[in-house]
């Protein structure tokens, strides 16, 4: 039987929760849960997904010419597994709720850590999500750096890294944030929260992290300095990230993919839902290696990124996959992750001859 899944939320992340779930046969989306009627509570009523309301706010719906499927009790109550998309902040307060009905909850990196049993991505730490009660995916920022260094940890060893990341200023919609025309210190401080978010899922990893947000909806950029404990070469660890489909190895000499808004318009013209990239964009022209020391910038996109993690974490919560390598295989599998690196090997010679100025 599939596993019957509620969503609480249908924002930036939400949306895309919901999406992964009606893609996935081993899921069935219960519902959704929608606390105004707006565009996106329509949109899920065109589609065929049930929508759940509070029950003070059902008339408004109705009113809106938004027909629920019910109260958000009864979803949390149907579902086997509950996603916690709502706004940061939002998630402590409906962990008491959750609660009542005893169901399991994968919340999201908006989140104090303190909020689940454990901080969660992937390649770190998958074995320790089996059977959990509540789990926290970590943010988009956290979870690119996770991926990079829980694999070179596995690899090389890590002694210790250093993490700038450029900050987008908000999603797409977001049209009430800035800054317009700063660089903002995101904190006027050094450590940022991103290596200390790292930590809760990798405490042996010896991070220091800092951040500025600029004007831009796009993506995140980061720049990744890594000690590890033994000499590398460029060519193996390219070998290694190539291994795994998360990582989107772009070649900006060849490709004049060089930027973050050329990657979204790849991501775009490949037919991604909503030009989503679910991989670490490793730009190969800027990996470096010094002896024991690697550089790199890789590009994170802030919607999406999250996604494959949230889709694995929901095998070891519910103890359906004890590997975690089948559990990728069949995610990437199932969103396509991966595909984008294959657009870009047989389309180089076509595209270093387009003009990118």
């Amino acid at each position: 039987m599939p596993v019957k899944v509620a969503v609480n939320g249908s924002g930036t992340i939400g949306k895309r929760i919901v999406d992964s779930v009606l893609l996935n046969k081993d899921f069935k989306l219960v519902g959704v849960a929608k606390y105004k009627p707006d565009y996106q509570a329509y949109l899920m009523i065109e589609k065929g997904i049930p929508v759940f309301v509070p029950r003070d706010r059902a008339g408004e719906f109705i009113n809106s010419g938004i027909e629920p499927s019910g109260y958000i009790d009864y979803l949390f109550e149907e579902a086997d597994l509950i996603y916690d998309a709502s706004p940061g902040g939002k998630g402590v307060l409906n962990k008491k709720i959750y609660e009542k009905h005893g169901k399991p909850v994968v919340f999201q990196g908006g989140e104090d850590p303190e909020i689940a049993e454990i901080s969660y991505s992937t390649f770190c730490n998958y074995s320790d999500a089996i059977n959990k009660k509540n789990v926290r995916v970590v943010s988009c920022n956290t979870t690119g750096m996770l991926r990079l260094l829980c694999i070179l940890e596995k690899e090389y060893g890590v002694k210790k890294a250093l993490a700038v990341i450029i900050r987008r200023a908000a999603d797409p919609k977001e049209d009430n944030r800035g800054p317009v025309n700063s660089i903002l210190l995101d904190p006027p401080e050094i450590p940022s929260h991103h290596g200390v978010d790292a930590r809760t899922v990798a405490p042996w990893l010896n991070i220091t992290s800092a951040a500025v947000v600029v004007p831009t909806t796009l993506m995140h950029m980061q720049f990744i300095e890594v000690e590890l404990k033994s000499p590398v070469k460029k060519d193996e660890v390219l070998e290694v990230l190539g291994r795994y489909r998360r990582f989107l190895l772009i070649d900006s000499a060849r490709t004049g993919i060089d930027s973050t808004s050329k990657l979204m318009e790849l991501a775009r013209d490949a037919g991604r839902m909503r030009g989503d990239i679910y991989e670490n964009s490793v730009f190969i022209d800027t990996v470096k290696i010094e002896d024991t020391r690697l550089y790199l910038f890789q590009g994170i996109h802030q919607e999406s990124i999250v996604i494959p993690e949230n889709m694995d974490v929901a095998y070891a919560i519910l103890g359906l996959e004890h590997d975690q390598y089948r559990v990728v295989e069949k995610t990437d599998s199932l969103l396509g992750v991966g595909s984008l690196e294959k657009l870009i090997k047989t389309s180089r010679h076509r595209l270093k001859g387009e003009n990118h100025e």
